[in-house]
């Protein structure tokens, strides 16, 4: 899938290494001229940096907060980008693992930030989110294009690509679980996702992108 947006996924090693249905690879393999970096420290990362200083793009960090622009309220138009191509970078990781790497990172610190305002709650079936409000890092991408699209900054004419790969790859993992030939895997029904939430949304909670609520 073409965007206007590049988008750029920075991955938690831990992610990288342990996550069997991270979204953020997923997402990274359907959005043509994307980037996927592993690391949790980015101000020596060749690549990143060089990605953060091209004058050609204007870059935003997905992450809640105070100061970040509600894309969903038009609050980033086309003419604030100066004439330069929108680079959104999103951190793919637990909360803990995002904070961390924001930590370790004063230039993603820098950067001015996006958030959004999700339409749906998470359509993520087979994870718990911490709290109401999260989203895996694909549905994350979908209402970003959504929101953008909105505004003319994007030209998202087939939402349905990105979500009904996630439905499918969700429907495989439930049919694994649910194939007793299959070792290693639950033997459960999955609960719907908002009989899920966590009440704090620990240390190995996913951190996802969400709406204007800081990390806990």
């Amino acid at each position: 899938m073409a965007t206007r947006t590049k988008f750029v996924f920075l991955m938690h090693p831990k992610e990288f290494k342990q996550e069997k249905a991270g979204t953020g690879r997923l997402t990274h393999l359907c959005l043509a001229g994307s980037e996927l970096h592993m690391g949790t420290s980015f101000d020596e990362h060749e690549c990143v940096q060089a990605l953060l200083n091209d004058p050609a793009y204007f870059p935003m960090l997905v992450y809640p907060g105070a100061q970040a622009r509600n894309l969903s309220r038009g609050d980033l138009q086309p003419a604030d980008l100066g004439g330069r191509r929108l680079l959104v970078l999103l951190l793919d990781g637990t909360w803990a693992g995002a904070r961390k790497m924001l930590k370790l990172s004063p230039s993603l610190q820098r950067l001015p930030r996006a958030m959004f305002t999700p339409s749906t709650p998470s359509r993520y079936i087979i994870k718990q989110q911490p709290q109401v409000g999260c989203l895996s890092t694909l549905e994350t991408t979908h209402e970003l294009l959504v929101a953008l699209e909105r505004t003319g900054l994007d030209c998202y004419p087939l939402p349905e690509q990105l979500l009904g790969l996630f439905a499918r790859m969700q429907e495989f993992q439930m049919s694994c679980a649910a194939d007793p030939s299959r070792p290693g895997y639950r033997r459960q029904p999955y609960s719907e996702p908002a009989d899920r939430i966590g009440p704090r949304g620990g240390s190995g909670s996913r951190r996802e992108q969400y709406l204007g609520r800081q990390p806990m």
